[in-house]
């Protein structure tokens, strides 16, 4: 019995503890125009930061975004002015707290519909678990039949490929999601310009038959004009 607790104790830390060492966020936000969004992150030095951003809508604009990163000191980390995407990658050389701004500053009159997802790991994914001594109490010869390490090494690699397969959904689901905006943004536009030529042909038109008609009606003011003319 002491060893099917112990060993649903150590299946338990191994699949959260992951979780706790590691910071994942994702969002979708919506930013006015002439406005700046800003959002805060603590991180702890040695820790790798990354955070990858997409404009998935411009409300009939273009899909740009003006983006920076700073620590807690206010230096400047990355920069970006007007881009519609980028990945960003950072390890932290000391415990601060990361700032990251989107600005639409730029843009008077469309608003920016922006995906976002930051990580925030230890580069060494094994560090973590020095610190936790998870089989504390086991014998040596529970430690060797239960082949822990083995354990470990499953579940690592499970929730590595199952954190992949989530980003990636993540991303397809943005870029189908810019892709559907851009559609309707052209099947707007292909609206709009068919509609005004619609009517330039239609002003045209009306105009032609006013000229034609007036050249047979003598006592019309446009043959009188036509004639002075």
């Amino acid at each position: 019995m002491k060893i099917t607790v112990n060993w649903l104790l150590s299946v338990l830390f191994a699949t959260l503890l992951p979780g706790i060492l590691c910071l994942q966020k994702e969002m979708t936000i919506i930013i006015a125009p002439g406005g700046k969004d800003c959002f805060h992150e603590n991180g702890l030095a040695g820790q790798m930061v990354d955070l990858e951003y997409q404009v998935i809508d411009g409300s009939h604009g273009d899909l740009d975004i003006s983006f920076d990163l700073t620590d807690s000191s206010g230096r400047l980390i990355f920069a970006d002015y007007k881009k519609s995407d980028n990945i960003h990658r950072y390890k932290l050389p000391q415990d601060t707290e990361l700032t990251f701004c989107f600005n639409n500053e730029f843009s008077r009159m469309n608003s920016k519909t922006v995906f976002f997802e930051i990580i925030i790991e230890r580069e060494d994914e094994d560090a973590g678990w020095s610190n936790f001594d998870i089989l504390e109490g086991l014998s040596p010869e529970e430690f060797y039949d239960m082949k822990v390490q083995d354990i470990e090494d499953i579940i690592k690699r499970v929730r590595n490929n199952l954190t992949k397969a989530r980003q990636f959904q993540d991303m397809l689901r943005s870029h189908e999601a810019r892709d559907r905006n851009m559609a309707e943004e052209n099947y707007f536009k292909v609206n709009a310009w068919s509609f005004f030529q619609i009517i330039i042909m239609l002003g045209v038109g009306f105009c032609q038959v006013v000229m034609v008609k007036s050249l047979f009606d003598t006592e019309s003011k446009a043959h009188k004009l036509w004639s002075k003319m």
